[in-house]
């Protein structure tokens, strides 16, 4: 494999930077192909049920946008096997899992197709176990994150101790939580990783296809909580952190634990991944750029980073802003300290 000739790249990319899997569909073909041709690892969010037609669908269109690496990822809680198979066969360079077991076999598997492996772990127990299956690399979530959030650690205390566990291998670390801009990245730096993982950043981005009302939010408000009242029914135990909108302040304290989105009326509807879905209330679906009804009552999933993002930028920015701030703050605020 050949060197990686960028500001500290990783696992073959020009750079050392990770755009999220956004769900349900927020990072699609756009946003992917907009941040590999930027020198970044963009990953497809696949469907959470077996879609390989749609799959293959999304991998073509995204190649017909650039001719860069880029990858997919699934969620293992949901049905995926039909999808993973896509991904081989059309032999991405990257497949990031989360949520579950993904063992040696299936490494071995994707690496026969010439697939590396991301897996995303909140725990030390799960990252030894990817260091066990030997991945390609291991993404640690802090609970700083936003989205469906596995650990209960913050990135600080758990990035470094993963770090230590996989010191006797070659598997890069990346830093995911919180992270918005170069400070954050030569933070995680400073703590052992080799490269960042951006969620909501990414979201905020001109090609994400996140609807304009839930990207405007990310641009107004700072706070977020972690919570469970989103989507309990199709992903349950999977709590979240979330914009605290006027709608969530309303119910955080409001909404029985034994109640789900199925009790719930209808709010609008989205086309996701191809197919009409009803959105109900408290339903963990945040609304794409198809969604109508009442979008300001929908999930907004956010991490904690957000009240630094101050403006919609293109996906590129984002990658050349992220480098070009973390060389800065090396050079001006770290190198009197040598």
């Amino acid at each position: 494999m050949a060197m990686p000739s960028g500001w500290r790249g990783i696992l073959g990319f020009h750079y050392g930077i990770v755009q999220a899997p956004l769900g349900p569909d927020i990072s699609g073909p756009e946003l992917v192909a907009a941040v590999a041709n930027a020198g970044a690892i963009g990953l497809l969010r696949l469907p959470d049920w077996p879609a390989p037609d749609h799959v293959r669908e999304l991998i073509r269109k995204t190649r017909s946008l650039t001719s860069k690496p880029f990858g997919a990822a699934i969620v293992l809680a949901f049905p995926h096997e039909e999808n993973l198979r896509v991904v081989l066969e059309e032999k991405l360079a990257v497949l990031q899992v989360y949520w579950g077991d993904f063992p040696n076999h299936r490494v071995q598997e994707a690496h026969r197709a010439g697939v590396k492996v991301l897996h995303q772990v909140g725990s030390l127990e799960e990252a030894a176990k990817a260091k066990e299956a030997g991945v390609d690399g291991i993404i640690v979530q802090g609970r700083e994150a936003g989205g469906h959030v596995i650990g209960q650690e913050g990135l600080f205390p758990l990035l470094p101790r993963v770090v230590d566990l996989v010191s006797d291998s070659s598997i890069p670390v990346i830093a995911a939580g919180g992270i918005v801009d170069g400070r954050g990245y030569v933070a995680a730096l400073a703590l052992g990783a080799q490269g960042v993982c951006l969620g909501t950043r990414f979201v905020a981005t001109e090609e994400s296809f996140a609807h304009p009302i839930y990207k405007q939010k990310l641009i107004e408000m700072s706070h977020t909580d972690y919570t469970n009242i989103f989507g309990r029914a199709r992903w349950p135990d999977a709590p979240q952190r979330v914009l605290e909108t006027p709608f969530y302040d309303e119910w955080k304290n409001n909404f029985p634990d034994q109640e789900t989105e199925e009790d719930q009326p209808i709010i609008g509807h989205s086309i996701i991944h191809g197919v009409h879905k009803d959105i109900r209330r408290f339903a963990g679906t945040v609304p794409n750029a198809t969604a109508t009804g009442d979008i300001d009552i929908m999930a907004m999933y956010s991490g904690q980073g957000v009240g630094l993002i101050t403006e919609i930028i293109p996906a590129a920015q984002v990658v050349k802003s992220l480098v070009a701030e973390a060389k800065e703050v090396i050079r001006e605020k770290l190198s009197g300290y040598q």
